[in-house]
C-alpha cells in the first residue's frame, strides 16, 4: 500500500466532495471511510485511476451518511449530481482547500491544524504530539475550525498571502514528537506551487529550502544551538541550497518582488558565502532594506542592525539597534552581541545574562547562558 499515494490524493477527493456542496465535516468523515476501504482493498489490485476511485467511495459514503439526516427532498438533490463512474476530472481542487483551511475567519492556530489535518493528512494526535497539547485539546480546536468553514463555499478567489503565512507557520514550528513539521511545511508548500503559478509561493518554498538546508548543522551533538558563523557548512544540503536559489532566481526575474522572495534572497547570500567572514553583508543590507519596506515589520529592522553591525562596525550597529523599542523579542541578544563585537565585554555580560533571562526557548537560553560564561572567563577575576 502506497501510504504516499493516499496522503497525496486526499485533500484532492476532499475538495471535490467541499466543491459539490458537502459539509467539510462529513465530507472529511467520508473521505476518510473511503481511504480505509482503499487501504482495504488496493493491496489485490490498485485501480487505473485512484483519485476518482476515491471520489466515487467517498461520494457514496457522504450519501449514505446525508441520508440518515437530511430531508427527502435534500436526498434527491444529492442523489441527483451523483456522478457516472469512471475518470475524475482534470481539475486540481487542492488549491481550494488551502484557501478554505486558511479563511480569514479562522485564527492562526486553528488554521494551521486544519490545514495539517485536511491538506497535509496528519492525524489528530500527530499533530497534538507537534504542538505540545493533548490530543482531546487538539481535537475540539479542529472540530471548532471545521465548523467555522462548513458554511464557506469554494466559489471566490481565496487569499494566497494568508496561505502563505499559515504554511510559514508550520515551518518555523520545525519538529517535535512523531512530525518533522518543516519537512512538511516544504511537501506542502511544493504542492501549493504546483498548483499556482505565483511569485510570493516560489518564493516561500525556495526561503524553507535554504534554511532547511542548514537544519544538520543548526544544533551540536548535545543539542546546544549552534550560530549561523560557526557552524559547518560542509554539513550544510548543497542541493536543497541549489534547489532554492533557481527557484528564487525565476521567481525575482518575474519583477513582483514580495517579502518571501526578499527573505530568501538573503538566506542565499548567507547559503553562498564560503565562510562567514565572506558573507556578503553590504548586500544582506540592502534586501533588509527591501524588506523593511515592504513590511514595515520592527523585527525586520532588528534583523537589519545585526547585518549593518557586520556590514558598517559595530557602532553603526547598535546606532540602527537605537532606533527600535528596546521591548522587542531579542533586542537584548543583539544589543550584547553587538557591544561584544565594539569590545564592550562588561556590558555584553550584563546584556547576555539578561537575554538569557528573557529566552522563549531552553536552547536559547542556554546558549545565551554559555555566551555570557565564555566572556566572563575571558575577562578574568
Amino acid at each position: 500500500m502506497d501510504e504516499a499515494l493516499l496522503r497525496g490524493l486526499a485533500p484532492g477527493v476532499l475538495a471535490v466532495l467541499v466543491r459539490r456542496g458537502a459539509d467539510f465535516a462529513a465530507a472529511e468523515d467520508a473521505v476518510q471511510d473511503a481511504l480505509v476501504e482503499a487501504v482495504r482493498v488496493w493491496p489485490t489490485g490498485t485501480p487505473r485511476d485512484p483519485k476518482g476511485w476515491l471520489v466515487t467511495v467517498a461520494w457514496r459514503r457522504f450519501l449514505d451518511a446525508a441520508r440518515s439526516d437530511a430531508s427527502r427532498r435534500r436526498r434527491e438533490d444529492l442523489v441527483d449530481r451523483e456522478p457516472a463512474p469512471g475518470p475524475a476530472p482534470p481539475v486540481d481542487d487542492t488549491l481550494q482547500l488551502y484557501f478554505l483551511c486558511a479563511h480569514p475567519s479562522l485564527s492562526p492556530s486553528s488554521a494551521v491544524a486544519l490545514t495539517l489535518r485536511a491538506v497535509g493528512g496528519l492525524t489528530t494526535r500527530q499533530i497534538a504530539q507537534a504542538y505540545l497539547v493533548p490530543e482531546a485539546t487538539m481535537a475540539q480546536r479542529i472540530s471548532r475550525a471545521k465548523r467555522t468553514v462548513s458554511k464557506v463555499r469554494l466559489d471566490r478567489p481565496g487569499d494566497v498571502s494568508t496561505v502563505l503565512r499559515v504554511l510559514y507557520l508550520v515551518f518555523n514550528e520545525g519538529y517535535s514528537g512523531d512530525v518533522d513539521l518543516a519537512a512538511e511545511a516544504v511537501r506542502l508548500t511544493r504542492q501549493l506551487a504546483a498548483s499556482i503559478d505565483h511569485p510570493e509561493v516560489a518564493g516561500l518554498l525556495a526561503l524553507m529550502l535554504l534554511h532547511h538546508a542548514r537544519r544538520a548543522a543548526r544544533t551540536a551533538p548535545d543539542g546546544s544551538l549552534v550560530p549561523l558563523a560557526e557552524q559547518d557548512r560542509a554539513r550544510w544540503d548543497t542541493g536543497a541550497i541549489a534547489e532554492g536559489v533557481a527557484i528564487l532566481q525565476a521567481a525575482l526575474a518575474r519583477d513582483r518582488l514580495g517579502e518571501f522572495q526578499a527573505q530568501a534572497a538573503i538566506a542565499a547570500l548567507h547559503a553562498d558565502a564560503p565562510t562567514a567572514a565572506e558573507t556578503d553583508w553590504v548586500q544582506i543590507v540592502e534586501w533588509y532594506d527591501e524588506l523593511a519596506r515592504l513590511t514595515g515589520s520592527p523585527v525586520v529592522r532588528l534583523n537589519r542592525a545585526v547585518a549593518v553591525g557586520e556590514a558598517d562596525g559595530p557602532r553603526a550597529g547598535l546606532a540602527a539597534l537605537a532606533e527600535l523599542d528596546a521591548t522587542l523579542p531579542r533586542h537584548t541578544a543583539v544589543a550584547a552581541y553587538l557591544h561584544e563585537r565594539d569590545g564592550d565585554l562588561a556590558t555584553a555580560v550584563r546584556l547576555y545574562a539578561e537575554a538569557a533571562r528573557k529566552a522563549a526557548s531552553p536552547a536559547e537560553r542556554d546558549h545565551l547562558t554559555r555566551q555570557a560564561a565564555r566572556l566572563n572567563a575571558r575577562q578574568g577575576p
